[in-house]
């Protein structure tokens, strides 16, 4: 479930769906124009009574045949006028409408990929898919008809009681008795049915987040046996949801009850008293009929005012769920422009190297390669002074002020075309620093910079062209392996690029799957092995020659001769690239030329690893065999 569920308390339902407008502009022309032909043909109906009134008076009373077949023609035509404008309604709104719902989904999707990780690590994503789907639709069918129908009823409504009031304003007072306590009514359970809408729509989330983890899990879940389990879980929450379905239920159901009782009652009223004064002649038996047509023809738009109302609701705690997701990159953004400043601020009191510059540090070996150091109008002019962490402290956003950082004042430089191991025990902070290069989540204090230039200076999609990651986790997409690995490099890559990335992760396995690399991996490519999948993301990492490489624990799963083939063919490619390579085994350690050890969230000792090993008693541990079976 999301972190924190929105209330409903003092909350204006038309307020929240007038954020709507913007996506609504573009095809307000049609919707405006379905509205108007609506009211038209509302109105439409109601000049049928008065056709009544004028049959009944004229042709019927003075037994004219031919007028009462002309009446009948009349009212044909007017039937059929009605249908064909409420048709006509329906065409105008239905295309604009698809496309007002494919440009929200469309903008929900690119706001999701621009969020940063720490908001889907709070997010279920059952929750985020829910209001990609169902809040959606709820939108657009409060467009196509709650919205539309509220205004053309109430102006039917209106039109309605004019000409009931025209016809005998003493029967018009009769029939408006029960307008306070509908309008009262109306009041309450709006306030009331809000709560329970928001409540349904978040359970729905939730158990979209369960069936999503069953399906994804479902290996694990037979594997444990755990069906049984899990099927009890998931029918409490459809439990939890029938209840709160029936809840809204039952308040629809007595406001209909209200909204449909007093005025039958005083339509009954309206009658008794009309036939009162026809029979004392005071009243016309056609004025009598057209008023209770009237009457009638007005029950449906006032029935309607329950649901409508309900749909409104529901309609504008799904447009407040799906800006919730909207507006957090507004709250991110700002918060990241403030971090920029403070940043550029300290930076100003310690100028580092920019663009251009290429004076490398005494001591620092060249960079080796020039194959990732080529630069392009969209990437900086490297300096030759690799990745440098600046007193670096990370702290998760949801965490307290006062807790202990993940990470504290990380100083540490990989120096260019060099090799870092990463190493620490688990949860001493080693994921979370390689997630600091590509900024997946964002320093809370001191500066990282590549090649000189601050990180938090370059866009996004700069810097992620620059630095290439694999996880220990691998994710595969419903895809081609091809277009899996591909993913790591840009749209000029083709096949020798792919050919090359398979032969270095030794993943050429993929060429004997039945349509070689066109071959679809399926959902999170479970059809693949562990071992295979970790392949294919590290071929992902390095097919795009990135200049900068980050790589958490990419051969966890690989067996012994395989690990070895694959860190052969990674030497060639580390030789030409500056990387920083999360490492537990000793057999990856050897892969860089220097070592930093990572304890409690500090860097404690960096060196060669047969320095550490000769010097430092914790990599000792850490790298002993005893620790490696554990």
């Amino acid at each position: 479930m999301p972190p924190t569920r929105a209330t409903t308390n003092d909350r204006s339902a038309l307020r929240i769906l007038l954020r709507l407008w913007p996506y609504v502009r573009p095809v307000r022309v049609r919707l405006f124009s379905a509205a108007l032909v609506a009211i038209v043909a509302s109105c439409t109906g109601l000049v049928i009574p008065l056709v009544l009134k004028w049959m009944v008076d004229g042709p019927v009373a003075g037994r004219d045949p031919a007028g009462v077949w002309l009446g009948a023609l009349y009212l044909l035509l007017l039937g059929l006028a009605e249908a064909l404008l409420f048709g006509l309604r329906r065409w105008l709104v239905a295309r604009p409408l698809s496309h007002v719902e494919a440009s929200m989904r469309a903008a929900l999707y690119a706001r999701l990929q621009r969020l940063p990780v720490a908001f889907h690590d709070r997010w279920a994503s059952g929750q985020l898919l829910s209001r990609a789907t169902t809040d959606l639709m709820l939108l657009r069918m409060f467009l196509a008809f709650p919205l539309t129908f509220l205004l053309v009823n109430g102006v039917t409504i209106l039109v309605g009681v004019v000409i009931m009031l025209l016809q005998d304003w003493t029967l018009g007072l009769v029939i408006l008795l029960p307008t306070v306590p509908v309008m009262w009514t109306c009041v309450i359970f709006e306030k009331r049915y809000a709560k329970v809408a928001r409540l349904a729509q978040d359970q729905v989330g939730d158990l979209t987040t369960v069936v999503e983890e069953s399906v994804l899990g479902i290996r694990i879940i037979k594997g444990f046996g755990r069906h049984r389990s899990q099927a009890r879980a998931f029918r409490e929450l459809v439990r939890t949801l029938r209840g709160t379905e029936l809840r809204k239920a039952r308040m629809l159901a007595t406001i209909w009850g209200v909204i449909v009782t007093l005025p039958e009652i005083a339509i009954g009223a309206a009658l008794f008293w009309g036939s009162v004064q026809v029979a004392n002649g005071d009243l016309s038996a056609g004025t009598l009929v057209a008023f209770l047509s009237t009457a009638l023809a007005l029950r449906w738009p006032v029935e309607s005012i329950g649901f409508l109302l309900a749909m409104s609701q529901e309609a504008a705690t799904a447009t407040e769920r799906y800006f919730e997701v909207q507006d957090a990159l507004e709250e991110d953004a700002a918060a990241a422009a403030a971090a920029a400043a403070a940043e550029r601020g300290r930076a100003a009191q310690y100028p580092a190297p920019l663009r251009g510059a290429s004076h490398p540090a005494s001591g620092q070996r060249p960079e080796r390669g020039a194959g990732n150091g080529a630069t392009s109008p969209h990437r900086p002019a490297p300096d030759n002074d690799g990745i440098r962490f600046t007193a670096v402290s990370f702290r998760y956003p949801d965490a307290s002020p006062d807790s202990v950082p993940t990470l504290e004042d990380i100083t540490l430089h990989i120096r260019p075309g060099e090799s870092m191991a990463l190493v620490g025990a688990t949860g001493s902070g080693k994921t979370t620093l390689t997630a600091l290069v590509p900024r997946l989540h964002e320093a809370t204090s001191g500066r990282i910079t590549l090649d000189g230039t601050d990180i938090t200076a370059m866009p996004r999609e700069e810097l992620r062209t620059l630095v290439a990651v694999a996880f220990e986790e691998p994710t595969l997409f419903s895809a081609s392996v091809g277009e899996n690995v591909l993913m790591g490099a840009d749209d000029t890559a083709g096949e020798p690029e792919l050919v090359r990335a398979l032969s270095v992760a030794q993943a050429d396995f993929a060429h004997a799957l039945p349509q070689g690399t066109g071959t679809q991996v399926g959902e999170q490519g479970l059809s693949l092995s562990g071992g295979q999948r970790q392949r294919l993301a590290l071929a992902r990492a390095v097919v795009g020659r990135p200049r900068f490489l980050v790589l958490d624990d990419p051969l966890s799963a690989l067996d012994v001769h395989t690990e070895a083939a694959v860190e052969a063919a990674l030497r060639d490619v580390l030789a030409d690239t500056t990387a920083l390579i999360v490492a537990h085994r000793p057999s990856t350690v050897l892969l860089a030329d220097r070592v930093a050890l990572l304890s409690g969230g500090r860097i404690t000792a960096v060196g060669t690893h047969h320095e550490l090993l000769r010097d430092n008693a914790e990599y000792a541990h850490l790298m002993s065999g005893e620790d490696h079976r554990r």
